[in-house]
């Protein structure tokens, strides 16, 4: 508690309480600059053995991120949890990731690219939007799986609303919508919707959600590409312009063969605003 109270006043807006009671925080980390070229979000899940146990579990969240630049990174985190075992770390591994970001600055380094692959190659994406405490998720709903208690399994499953269907070039579009107040209930809501084995078996199933915490006055929110192109972070995009509250939204895509270009991010959007004004 100690430890999480210093980092929450050291790294203030910096720091992100993602779940009180499971121990789930983030903080954003960037290279100090006035503007800073390199960022990279720490998501980390402190287990009850923690620290004199168990070390954090943690993700390492940036576009840039992958291949060796990723090894090299979790390697020294790993190494300093080793040198200092049974000890408090999570600042000493915020401040390796500034180090290395500040390196980066420092260097030859091309700013970081934060174009990702996908079926679908675009001359020209337009806008990316980069958000905050974006947590990164090796599948679906692996993150919000940490978050499975007894507790959590009675909690109740919100109603779920099918959008109508959009086909364009044999590749189908079709929007999901929950009400939602806590990430368990977006847990339940993506589990439920995988038990149908259509949309399980979907190219993409992109989402996003949006929470209002009531006692910070602030938005719980993240979102995921599955595999789209900057896809989730543009549907975040649009429920943040359109103000909606306390939902999630998933577009599952089905790819027919035929590449749609930016199209694609058009029925998309529009999937997802049709069955919210539904």
């Amino acid at each position: 508690i100690d430890e999480i109270e210093a980092l929450s006043s050291i790294y203030g807006d910096d720091w992100c309480v993602v779940d009180e009671d499971e121990k789930i925080y983030c903080i954003k980390i960037s290279d100090c600059l006035d503007q800073p070229k390199w960022t990279l979000c720490l998501q980390v899940i402190l287990p009850p053995g923690y620290p004199t146990a168990e070390p954090p579990i943690y993700q390492l969240n940036a576009p840039w991120l992958r291949g060796q630049d990723y090894t090299e990174l979790a390697n020294s985190l790993e190494e300093i949890y080793v040198q200092n075992l049974g000890e408090s770390i999570l600042y000493l591994w915020v401040e390796k990731i500034r180090e290395v970001l500040i390196e980066k600055a420092q260097s030859s380094d091309p700013e970081p690219d934060i174009k990702k692959t996908t079926e679908e190659v675009d001359e020209d994406d337009g806008d990316d939007f980069l958000l905050d405490y974006q947590l990164i998720q090796e599948d679906q709903i692996k993150v919000l799986n940490y978050m499975t208690s007894e507790s959590q399994k009675d909690e109740e499953l919100p109603p779920i609303h099918h959008g109508n269907p959009i086909t364009d070039r044999r590749s189908t579009f079709q929007a999901h919508l929950a009400p939602v107040v806590t990430t368990r209930q977006v847990k339940r809501v993506l589990e439920k919707l995988y038990e149908n084995k259509k949309i399980a078996s979907a190219t993409h199933n992109i989402y996003a959600y949006r929470i209002y915490c009531e006692d910070k006055q602030t938005f719980l929110q993240d979102c995921e590409d599955d595999g789209e192109t900057a896809a989730g972070g543009r549907l975040l995009h649009l429920m943040q312009i359109l103000n909606v509250h306390n939902v999630l939204v998933v577009v599952s895509r089905w790819y027919g063969g035929i590449l749609l270009g930016p199209d694609r991010f058009k029925h998309i959007n529009n999937c997802a605003r049709n069955v919210l004004v539904e």
